[in-house]
């Protein structure tokens, strides 16, 4: 690319742009932008909501995506968890998940993180017409987490940020986990084997040719169209084509998808999902048990299970706080962790429809950015003591 740029523009424009990529804190500041951008929108032309959700009508008979929405929800998101799943096995095979040791602390973390806040939404749902809604608050967004972290420069220390970005990939694994199991449909047998032979079929391939060709994109095509009408989540294509990788092209694959995953696709979902026109979200539902499960659950129940699990751990033994961590840090780490935003939004949409949804997106978005702004001001003012 750098090639076809004079020298003075790569100086000027080009260099600027992939330093700005390359900063973890640049996916953050992404999709925050495009988030008001969707919101501010929506707001101002109705006509914007409608634009995401209208029907293509000659698709109608096929068994695909009938909106625009809908093929990013159902088939770009796809990407996004093949990503996901590649990041979950590096750190397994090479990363803070590759021993026990390593692994103990952010997965009891991010099990308590995960539990506690499912049970408060419980508490507040259980009986009533939401209790669906109780995946919701159970997610942690990686790039939000990690980016207002890194705002926050040398003041944390980079054991915490190793530690909140390994919670958060778990994280994401229950979270893939949860969607595969309780937000599917019907299962039709016959596509799922389908897509499961086809994905076979994609790591033999991959096996003997080395490289991807014409026949593993078509093919990975058709493993996504049988799971998209096998009952399971079409997403879910994604983690087993991530699984169809070797092990040695896993860190190949997650660079050639990263920036148009976290800088194309996500602002894309962001933009599809938080059309949401305000005035017409039902403001009863949002003083209700429906939107005070979600936010206690992100804002209260996050921080609370993953600091409880850790300092469980850390009593009896089995763990200590990552290297220069404070008590004061870990809790700003548990405060972060409660940005629930993309997988939040993603689960809101499969457990809702209509009004019910839009009210648990927006109260998605207020318990993110009360996590976000408590949890930056409250490392902000830590300092590295025990």
């Amino acid at each position: 690319m750098k090639f076809f740029f004079p020298a003075f523009l790569r100086t000027k424009f080009l260099d600027p742009f992939e330093e700005f990529l390359e900063d973890s804190k640049s996916i953050g500041i992404v999709l925050l932008t495009f988030t008001f951008i969707s919101l501010l929108l929506a707001n101002l032309f109705p006509s914007y909501h409608f634009f995401w959700q209208k029907k293509f009508h000659f698709l109608s008979g096929t068994h695909f995506p009938g909106s625009l929405a809908d093929w990013i929800n159902d088939g770009l998101m796809t990407v996004f968890f093949f990503t996901v799943t590649l990041e979950i096995r590096y750190e397994i095979i090479s990363g803070e998940m590759a021993s026990f040791s390593k692994s103990l602390l952010p997965v009891g973390a991010a099990a308590g993180g995960m539990i506690v806040p499912a049970v408060i939404y419980c508490l507040f749902n259980l009986h009533t017409p939401y209790k669906n809604g109780w995946g919701i608050p159970m997610a942690t967004d990686i790039a939000f987490s990690i980016g207002v972290l890194s705002l926050l420069g040398k003041r944390v220390p980079l054991s915490l940020k190793i530690f909140l970005t390994a919670l958060a990939i778990i994280d994401d694994l229950g979270a893939i986990i949860v969607i595969a199991i309780f937000y599917g449909g019907k299962i039709n047998l016959l596509f799922l084997l389908g897509s499961i032979v086809l994905a076979v079929f994609i790591f033999l391939l991959y096996s003997r040719v080395k490289k991807m060709n014409v026949i593993f994109f078509i093919t990975a095509i058709i493993v996504w169209y049988c799971m998209y009408n096998s009952g399971i989540h079409a997403t879910i294509a994604g983690v087993l084509l991530a699984f169809c990788v070797p092990q040695k092209s896993l860190h190949k694959f997650q660079s050639r998808v990263h920036n148009t995953v976290y800088f194309f696709i996500l602002p894309l979902f962001v933009m599809a999902n938080t059309a949401i026109l305000l005035p017409s979200v039902n403001f009863r539902l949002l003083g209700g048990s429906l939107s005070l499960g979600i936010i206690a659950g992100l804002f209260i129940g996050k921080p609370l299970g993953i600091i409880s699990s850790v300092y469980l751990l850390k009593k009896i033994k089995l763990a200590t706080f990552p290297s220069g961590c404070s008590s004061r840090q870990m809790a700003g780490a548990g405060l972060l962790a409660g940005i629930g935003f993309t997988m939040s939004i993603f689960i809101a949409n499969l457990a809702f429809t209509n009004e019910v949804r839009d009210a648990a997106k927006v109260s998605v978005l207020i318990a993110s950015f009360l996590a976000m702004f408590t949890g930056f001001f409250w490392l902000r003012s830590a300092k590295n003591i025990s």
